[in-house]
């Protein structure tokens, strides 16, 4: 864990440190095993199966830490006795504009379509409509995502930090959210 902060401090101090460099690094790896991906998407997790050559993201597409995207059902091991090399596989695509949250899994055969919002934890199967929330385990959608959006503007917490420095989002955040004593 000190580790861990030790590198995350080296690089939030170092003037040469670009945010989206891990990112980009991800990506380009991604790319190489065959995932097609769209223009200005963020990747925080590289779990894209055995198959990621079934994997297409749309572009703008946000993908935060753990995220897995499976391509194979492991399940059709079942059968083996009667089907020595019996293996079962589904596309996934993510529509444009979708972000997927921390440690949500996205199984084979999924569809997600664009302007969605999958919460974090969720397990998704199926096929997700465009402008979608989707919540749980198993996954549903409880909304649309052009209203949760509207609400997110317009909340006092929702700040706009992405681009300041560590120190300045520190400052910005504590500002907002009153100090502590």
């Amino acid at each position: 864990m000190l580790a861990a902060l030790k590198r995350f401090l080296r690089k939030a101090l170092d003037p040469d440190f670009v945010p989206g460099a891990r990112t980009d690094r991800v990506i380009r790896r991604l790319r190489a095993q065959g995932v097609r991906i769209g223009e200005g998407c963020r990747i925080y997790s590289s779990d894209f199966s055995l198959e990621p050559y079934l994997v297409t993201l749309g572009d703008g597409v946000g993908i935060a830490g753990g995220v897995k995207i499976i391509t194979h059902n492991g399940a059709a091991r079942i059968l083996r006795h009667a089907r020595p090399g019996v293996q079962s596989f589904g596309r996934v695509t993510i529509g444009d504009d979708t972000f997927i949250g921390e440690n949500a899994i996205i199984l084979p055969g999924t569809s997600i379509g664009r302007m969605c919002i999958v919460a974090a934890g969720s397990v998704v199967r199926g096929r997700i409509p465009d402008n979608s929330m989707v919540v749980g385990n198993p996954a549903r959608v409880v909304g649309r995502t052009s209203l949760y959006l509207r609400h997110l503007d317009r909340n006092p917490l929702t700040m706009d930090t992405f681009h300041l420095s560590p120190e300045a989002k520190r400052r910005a955040i504590l500002d907002r959210l009153g100090r502590e004593n």
